[in-house]
């Protein structure tokens, strides 16, 4: 009898625990997304990377009508905001009888990641052109969804994502297979056939299959050390430290468009995905754990939607306010030199 109670009692938590992790894997804003950005039928691929997105989004018609793009962003967990751009044109399709194609403008998109209840999970929000992310377009309104019309490199991320695949190092592998734009040639509409002669065409470039394991398909990228150590160093500001410690506090020197930053302290990695904001983020270093000579690397992870990547910092030392504009490319890393200083 004792067995039998015990039996279901086991059941029951089972169960309990199953449906918890169920739900809570299905409410991540990791996935699959359709609905329509500024009117025009999209489907979204976003993968969570830490505070940061990234992915790809299509505009279409019709399957064999669509323009794609990769995306980047950052996620918000205290506001539930998501907000992402369409970074680079990577596939142009266009059907048979078609004229025109989707997407022809990126978009930058904000929305609010909310679950209304009965299964559903949305992103509500507007769209903006890139360039002009200061002047809404039209709305954005898209539900997460387990079906894809367009699949590619990172449904294999999406479908194992709690299971190992949201590492890092997975997700920047597919991103690197994702940055060279495949564009497939468009195919001939029934005037264009009428009024062209007809000439050689080559074969036209093939997309590769999504990858059906991430070892034998996927390639390295750089990691945020091998940058820091080929990416030329400029000295940006030199700052003498007395006291017992120095307060840093690092804000986005522009429009908040997603920069992200690695900090470096004496060829040491001590903060990494840093994303810049209007407000400060702040870090404290003892002045007792300092060598008498420093220095501090801001290493850019993304230049946001604006590149350069800009941050304003300033360093409160021993009641002392010192400030200094940091700048960092996919080139060149912000050094800020921490020198002690007698009292």
């Amino acid at each position: 009898m004792k067995h039998t109670k015990r039996s279901f009692f086991i059941l029951i938590i089972s169960g309990f625990l199953l449906c918890f992790f169920k739900n809570s894997s299905a409410q991540m804003i990791t996935g699959v997304w359709n609905g329509k950005i500024n009117k025009k039928k999209t489907e979204l691929k976003i993968i969570q990377k830490g505070d940061s997105l990234v992915g790809t989004s299509y505009y279409y018609e019709s399957e064999n009508n669509y323009r794609r793009y990769s995306i980047k962003g950052y996620f918000d967990p205290t506001t539930n905001e998501a907000v992402w751009w369409d970074d680079q044109l990577l596939e142009e399709k266009t059907g048979k009888f078609n004229l025109n194609t989707p997407g022809k403008i990126p978009y930058l998109s904000s929305a609010d990641f909310n679950c209304p209840g009965s299964g559903k999970m949305l992103l509500d929000g507007n769209a903006s052109l890139k360039q002009r992310s200061n002047k809404p377009e039209g709305p954005v309104h898209l539900e997460k969804t387990n079906q894809t019309l367009f699949p590619d490199e990172w449904d294999f991320i999406i479908e194992n994502y709690t299971a190992g695949a949201n590492d890092p190092y997975y997700i920047d592998s597919v991103s690197s297979i994702t940055s060279t734009p495949v564009i497939i040639p468009v195919e001939e509409t029934i005037q264009q056939k009428e009024n062209t002669v007809p000439v050689e065409r080559s074969e036209p470039v093939k997309v590769l299959p999504a990858p059906k394991t991430v070892e034998k398909q996927l390639t390295v990228k750089k990691t945020i050390e091998e940058e820091f150590k080929i990416r030329e160093k400029i000295i940006a500001t030199d700052i003498p430290v007395t006291g017992d410690s120095i307060e840093l506090r690092f804000y986005d020197n522009a429009e908040i468009d997603g920069d992200s930053i690695s900090l470096f302290l004496n060829n040491k990695l001590i903060f990494q995905h840093i994303r810049l904001t209007a407000s400060a983020y702040t870090i404290k270093l003892p002045v007792n754990e300092l060598n008498e000579n420093n220095e501090l690397v801001m290493v850019a992870e993304n230049l946001g939607s604006i590149p350069p990547n800009t941050s304003y910092m300033l360093a409160i030392v021993d009641n002392k306010r010192y400030e200094a504009m940091l700048k960092s490319t996919e080139e060149t890393s912000a050094v800020i030199r921490l020198t002690k200083r007698s009292p």
